[in-house]
């Protein structure tokens, strides 16, 4: 597992970061790459065919992109 050490952490930063952890219950290594990790995650692709209760029925076989690019290019 890999190290990474941070210079010139500011103090007000590393305090945020001490109390954040604190109300979390984890140490300040634990935060950080808790941190770390959600920020770099790879987002979930969202599909207007996962919505419920939307109307999504009306969406079935229709390409939503081409739909919403249609309708920008109509209010020109």
């Amino acid at each position: 597992m890999a190290t990474l050490n941070i210079k010139n952490l500011p103090d007000r930063l590393y305090k945020k970061l001490q109390a954040r952890a604190k109300r979390e219950r984890r140490s300040v290594a634990q935060e950080v790459t808790h941190l770390l990790d959600a920020v770099l995650a790879t987002p979930e692709p969202l599909s207007i065919l996962e919505l419920r209760g939307l109307g999504k029925e009306h969406w079935r076989n229709i390409d939503a992109a081409a739909h919403v690019e249609h309708e920008r290019a109509t209010w020109d």
